[in-house]
């Protein structure tokens, strides 16, 4: 999802936090400043989580997987449905190829 967020938007958890950090910036009170400790604790978790499954990396791995066939498709109207095996199968491997990278990947 972050990949899909380069266009200056904030994800949910980045926009959760800042409303948190809003009302306790406007408040300063206790509960404010819990309730806002408790959503960025929940947003590096997330992000803890996401680096040490790879999920974030898997996820773009397979848009690119997918886009490439569609791209390939696109480009090549006339291809046999061998063709299109062969490029799904090649692409396929591709991917397979990155997502078993990640688990010998460092996690920071």
């Amino acid at each position: 999802m972050s990949s899909l967020l380069n266009s200056g938007e904030m994800s949910n958890a980045e926009l959760f936090q800042q409303m948190a950090l809003l009302r306790w910036l406007n408040s300063q009170t206790e509960e404010d400043r819990t309730i806002l400790a408790a959503v960025t604790g929940i947003k590096v978790a997330k992000e803890l989580l996401n680096r040490i499954t790879g999920q974030d990396e898997v996820d773009a791995y397979k848009r690119e997987c997918i886009l490439g066939i569609s791209q390939f498709i696109k480009d090549n109207p006339r291809a046999s449905k061998d063709q299109i095996n062969a490029e799904v199968e090649k692409r396929v491997l591709v991917f397979a190829a990155r997502v078993r990278a990640l688990e010998t990947a460092p996690l920071f």
